[in-house]
């Protein structure tokens, strides 16, 4: 079976999100979105481990009914946690007891791990794989090519971040300003699995799932799940599906404050400080740069595609020259689910040429199946912006279920 799956979340508990971040709005959105498996995010922190017990568990997955339907959405346990280096990990958890011993394992060493649901802990990389090993858990870098916060950010290599766990690495998490034509470039990345997840902190469908996985798996459990991960008995990741990388927020090196955008030679002519005064921060694109063994990515077999969507709200507001947080949008974006089914069908793989919307809205996802987009990058902690042109003659990016 195809399973769609977003694996970094955050819940309400942690720093900087929606007080909506809880299970039932996370169901819910979800199955809008066409996400059947979903991170449950900071399983560290007790009070909201608590709630996910209250769910019913099988075989290292936790699922609740959508609304009245009996349809089913699943969680899975994971957390991300900051090293003593800043670098921030991902962590995919089997079941609630290994969830409790990693909690008591990592709160002596962590002054903020029953106060946020992504906690800093007094452990470097190697340390963290180590506990994560211990308790039958995956590990791997989150958005991992950031500036702020990432292990490209602070280490060179997948060996000066883990140290002798460097092999039991499986995954790295692309963030939203990479995608597999960047990590690609990257030699040591070649056996590694890569995850597009959309480290959501908020649960509506613009956020959450804006990059997710497709795997190839028998059923939605833990152990499925790892093998899909590790591509292990026929289970795989069928593709990835996220940002533009331009679109990023951290793509191009620019200023922090005014987020005038440098070359990498300009940058550090002027010693990484903007002619305002502010910070020039290195972006994805010239870290890439510097890190890559590849003038060009060199895919090995095993790498799914990567497909590129920006979420349906957005497209509508381009397509009607209106703000998102609008009832024109809002009123289609509902049209189009409840006849759909959900936001993954009407970008991809439904037929909207008789759905009934104002044309400009059909005319600008088809301009996006098409891949008919023009992207000014983002840079310094501003995202990229995106135009889309007119329908016209073109062929489309795959379908999702081409592969």
């Amino acid at each position: 079976m195809l399973v769609n799956a977003d694996l970094h979340i955050h819940s309400k508990y942690s720093m900087a999100t929606s007080p909506k971040m809880d299970l039932p709005t996370l169901a819910s959105e979800s199955r809008k979105k066409g996400i059947q498996l979903v991170a449950t995010g900071d399983c560290l922190h007790p009070k909201w481990l608590a709630e996910i017990k209250n769910l019913k568990e099988e075989n290292g997955v936790f699922k609740t009914p959508y609304l009245n339907t009996g349809t089913d959405t699943y969680f899975v346990l994971t957390t991300e946690v900051e090293d003593i280096n800043q670098v921030h990990h991902l962590l995919i958890v089997p079941s609630v007891s290994k969830a409790e011993e990693l909690y008591e394992f990592m709160k002596p060493y962590s002054k903020d791990i029953d106060s946020d649901g992504r906690p800093n802990v007094r452990l470097n990389g190697e340390e963290i794989a180590q506990a994560a090993k211990d308790a039958g858990a995956l590990i791997g870098p989150a958005h991992a090519f950031t500036p702020w916060t990432a292990m490209y950010a602070y280490h060179d290599s997948l060996s000066d971040c883990y140290g002798d766990m460097a092999s039991l690495i499986y995954f790295i998490e692309l963030g939203l300003s990479a995608d597999t034509s960047y990590a690609d470039r990257i030699a040591e990345l070649r056996c590694l699995t890569f995850l597009s997840n959309s480290d959501a902190h908020s649960p509506y469908v613009n956020k959450l799932a804006r990059e997710f996985n497709r795997f190839e798996m028998e059923e939605i459990n833990f152990d499925e799940l790892r093998m899909a991960i590790i591509r292990e008995k026929g289970r795989k990741p069928v593709f990835n599906v996220g940002f533009y990388p331009e679109e990023g927020k951290y793509n191009e090196s620019a200023c922090i404050r005014c987020f005038r955008h440098y070359t990498l030679k300009e940058s550090i002519i002027k010693s990484w400080s903007c002619s305002c005064g502010g910070t020039i921060k290195k972006g994805v694109k010239d870290r890439v740069n510097e890190l890559a063994s590849y003038d060009e990515p060199k895919h090995p077999a095993h790498r799914p595609p990567y497909l590129h969507l920006i979420p349906l709200s957005e497209v509508i507001a381009m397509a009607l020259g209106i703000n998102t947080n609008t009832k024109g949008v809002q009123g289609i974006w509902n049209t189009l689910i409840e006849h759909y089914g959900s936001e993954v069908n009407v970008l991809v793989d439904a037929d909207i040429k008789n759905s009934g919307v104002d044309e400009r809205v059909v005319n600008a996802i088809i301009a996006l199946r098409c891949g008919k987009v023009k992207v000014h990058p983002g840079g310094g902690g501003q995202y990229g912006r995106i135009e889309l042109a007119q329908k016209n003659n073109c062929e489309p990016q795959k379908s999702l279920f081409d592969f």
